[in-house]
C-alpha cells in the first residue's frame, strides 16, 4: 500500500488512576488512508488510549499531534470538533428516543430555533445508508432494537459527525454475520476516501482481513508496531499475553477426573417439543451431566430465545422440559434457578443484563445468592465475605478491593464477575449466551478451563457463540439452529468449520443429498 504522512501521532503519554498505571509513555502513529489494528489483552491499556484520544480523560504527560499540529481535548465534543471521533463498546444511545434523535443528538438541525425534523430524518437515513444499515427506520425507538441493531446506529451516529479519524472499540462485537459484512465494506471504503481508522478487536480473523498497520499494547505500554500480516498469530498472541501459548482449548474429556457421559446416562436436560411464537419449533435435544453441548447456526435464528425459555424468561413456551427425568414448570427465572440441580443464564450483554456496574464487585458478586447467604431474612456478612473472596480467587478476578464499582474493571474481569455470581449458587445447568464477546484471548482461555473443569464436576453446559473455532474447541457436541429449528447435530470428529457453516446455511450434506435423490 502507498505510504502516507502520519495523520495523528502520540508520544510518551502517560495516564495513572490512584496506584494504577494504565498507560506508561505510550506511543502511537495513525497513517491517512489505513486501517490501524490496536491489539491486547483486557487491561492492556487500549481503553485509556482511545479515551485519551477522545478527550475523554486527560493525559498525565505526553502529546499528540494531528496533521501535524498539536492537539489536547478538554472533551469528547472537543475531540469531535476536530473530527476524531470514537465508537466506543459501551453504547452511547438513549433508549427512549428515536433512532433519527440518536443520531443528530449532539448537533440537531434547526430551523427558525426550532429542530427541523424533516432535515433530521434525512442526516439519519444519509448515516444510516453509508453504515449499511438503510434497513433501520429513523422513527422507531432505540428501546425497540435488538443488540445489533443499536450497535449499528452507534456507527451511523459517529458517520454523521464526518470523521477524520474514526476509532471502533469491539464495534462489530454485537453484530450478526450479516452486518460485520457492511461494515467491513464501509470501512474499506473510508478507507479509501482518506481517513485514519483505529481499530480494536479481539477476533483476529477481523484484524487479518482488514488492517493495515498493527500495535500491540501490553501492562499500558506499546510492545511493537509491524505491517499486517508480518507476524504469526502465535508471535502476536506471544506478545499480547508475555507468555507463549500451547493450547487455547482444554482437552474435551479427562476421564480420570469424570468419565465422558454415555447415551445411557440419565440426561441431566431434556427438551421435548419446545415452541415459542413464530421463533422456535419443535426442538428436542438432551444434555447430559458433565456435557459442553454448542448451539450454533448463524445469529439471530432462535439460539437466543432458546436459552431464555430454558431461563424461563419468556411467557408461552410449548413442549416439555425435564430436568432429572422430571418435567419442570420454569414460570420464571427465580424459579429457574432454584429448581434443583439449579439452572444459571450467563447473559447476552453483561453490561446491562448481567452487572449493576455502579455498584461494588461485592454486591454484584453475591446479590443473585442473597437467600443462600442470609439467615432469618439478614446477610451473613463474614459468610459473603468469604464467598466473594472464594470466588475472586476461582476466576482470577483483578480488582484492587471488592468494593470497587465493577464498571472500573476492564471487560474480561467484568465478565468473569457475571459468571462468578452465578457460580456462587452452585447450578449444575448452565447456559453460556456468547460469553466470550469482547475479552481478550488470555481471558477467553481461562474461561475455557473454568467450563471444563465445571463439565468435569458434573455440570452439564449449554454453549451459544457466534465463533465457530469456540465450538469446535470447547464442545462435544453441537446442535445448529436454523429457523428456529435444530437443523443438524454434530458430534465429535463432525464438529468442523465446514460442517457447522453448511448446517448454518441449512444446505444438505451431498450424502444426505445422494440418498434423497439429489433434492
Amino acid at each position: 500500500m502507498e505510504s502516507h504522512a502520519p495523520l495523528f501521532r502520540m508520544e510518551g503519554v502517560s495516564k495513572s488512576y490512584g496506584g494504577t498505571r494504565a498507560l506508561e509513555r505510550a506511543d502511537l502513529t495513525l497513517r491517512a488512508g489505513s486501517i490501524h489494528a490496536l491489539l491486547g489483552e483486557n487491561g492492556a491499556g487500549k481503553s485509556t488510549l482511545i479515551k485519551v484520544m477522545t478527550g475523554v480523560v486527560a493525559p498525565d504527560e505526553g502529546v499528540m499531534t494531528l496533521a501535524g499540529r498539536a492537539v489536547s481535548f478538554a472533551s469528547p465534543a472537543a475531540a469531535n470538533e476536530a473530527e476524531v471521533v470514537c465508537v466506543f463498546q459501551e453504547l452511547s444511545l438513549i433508549p427512549e428516543l428515536s433512532v433519527a434523535d440518536n443520531i443528530v443528538v449532539s448537533n440537531p438541525p434547526t430551523r427558525f430555533g426550532m429542530i427541523d425534523r424533516k432535515a433530521q430524518r434525512l442526516l439519519a437515513e444519509e448515516a444510516l445508508a453509508r453504515a449499511g444499515a438503510s434497513d433501520i427506520h429513523p422513527r422507531a425507538l432505540v428501546r425497540d432494537l435488538p443488540l445489533s441493531r443499536r450497535q449499528m446506529v452507534e456507527i451511523a451516529k459517529a458517520l454523521a459527525r464526518k470523521p477524520r479519524i474514526l476509532i471502533l472499540d469491539e464495534a462489530t462485537s454485537a453484530l450478526t454475520a450479516s452486518d460485520v459484512d457492511k461494515v467491513f465494506r464501509m470501512l474499506k471504503g473510508l478507507r479509501d476516501e482518506g481517513l485514519g481508522l483505529l481499530y480494536i478487536s479481539h477476533r483476529m480473523n477481523e484484524i487479518k482481513e482488514l488492517a493495515d498497520d498493527c500495535t500491540v499494547f501490553r501492562g499500558g505500554r506499546k510492545i511493537a508496531s509491524y505491517p499486517a500480516g508480518s507476524k504469526s498469530d502465535a508471535e502476536v498472541v506471544q506478545m499480547m499475553i508475555g507468555r507463549e501459548v500451547s493450547s487455547v482449548y482444554p482437552a474435551k474429556h479427562r476421564p480420570e477426573v469424570a468419565p465422558a457421559p454415555t447415551p445411557a446416562a440419565a440426561p441431566r436436560l431434556e427438551l421435548r417439543g419446545l415452541s415459542w411464537a413464530d421463533r422456535l419449533h419443535d426442538i428436542s435435544f438432551d444434555l447430559h451431566a458433565g456435557e459442553i453441548v454448542g448451539l450454533g447456526g448463524l445469529d439471530g435464528q432462535g439460539q437466543n430465545e432458546l436459552l431464555l425459555s430454558l431461563f424461563g424468561v419468556l411467557r408461552g413456551v410449548e413442549g416439555q422440559i425435564l430436568v432429572d427425568g422430571k418435567p419442570v414448570a420454569l414460570s420464571g427465572p427465580a424459579r429457574a434457578r432454584e429448581t434443583f440441580p439449579g439452572i444459571a443464564l450467563i447473559p447476552e450483554d453483561r453490561k446491562t443484563e448481567g452487572l449493576m456496574l455502579p455498584m461494588s464487585v461485592r454486591d454484584n458478586l453475591s446479590f443473585a445468592a442473597l437467600d443462600l447467604l442470609s439467615h432469618g431474612g439478614v446477610v451473613d456478612a463474614p459468610e459473603e465475605s468469604a464467598a466473594v473472596q472464594r470466588m475472586i480467587e476461582l476466576l482470577a478476578i483483578k480488582t484492587s478491593s471488592p468494593d470497587v464499582a465493577v464498571g472500573a474493571l476492564s471487560g474480561g474481569n467484568q465478565q468473569k464477575v457475571v459468571i462468578a455470581k452465578w457460580l456462587l449458587r452452585g447450578p449444575r445447568i448452565i447456559l453460556l449466551n456468547d460469553p466470550t464477546r469482547g475479552i481478550d484471548i488470555g481471558t477467553k482461555q481461562e474461561i475455557y478451563r473454568l467450563l471444563r473443569r465445571l463439565a468435569d464436576e458434573g455440570a452439564a453446559i449449554l454453549f451459544y457463540s457466534t465463533d465457530y473455532a469456540e465450538l469446535i474447541g470447547c464442545c462435544d457436541r453441537v446442535e445448529v439452529v436454523y429457523d428456529g429449528r435444530i437443523r443438524r447435530e454434530l458430534v465429535g470428529e463432525e464438529i468442523t468449520e465446514h460442517n457447522l457453516i453448511a448446517a448454518a446455511l441449512n444446505i444438505v450434506p451431498a450424502a444426505e443429498g445422494d440418498a434423497r435423490g439429489g433434492h
